[in-house]
């Protein structure tokens, strides 16, 4: 029985929603930089071979509508966007000698990195 009871939880964290996963990951590399913004900040990390970004909000507690995409220049865009109370994101992409284009926004306050990693 508590076999099934372990199989059970791990299988949960399987099918997990992407916002439930995200909530305890974060980008793996360096921080690269960080736009700030008046509800936030927009953080962009680089690896060997990829670029993730995250937005955060300045005060954590109050769900409110988040966002936070991030594209490689020459390819789509990678974008989460919901209801969060601390940060949407991580989302990465491939950027391997890329620049990558990254926006977040807090409730009605936004920014853009314009072309950057290059």
């Amino acid at each position: 029985m508590v076999f099934v009871a372990v199989l059970w939880l791990c299988a949960g964290g399987l099918f997990a929603p992407p916002a439930a996963r995200a909530a305890t990951e974060g980008c793996a590399g360096r921080l690269a930089g960080t736009v700030p913004f008046e509800e936030g900040e927009l953080r962009v990390y680089k690896s060997r071979n990829q670029a993730c970004a995250m937005t955060v909000a300045r005060e954590f507690g109050e769900r409110r509508r988040m966002a936070v995409s991030i594209q490689p220049r020459g390819g789509a865009p990678v974008r989460e966007a919901g209801g969060f109370t601390r940060y949407a994101g991580p989302v990465t992409v491939g950027a391997i000698s890329r620049c990558v284009y990254v926006k977040g926004s807090v409730g009605s306050g936004s920014v853009d990195s314009g072309w950057i990693l290059c």
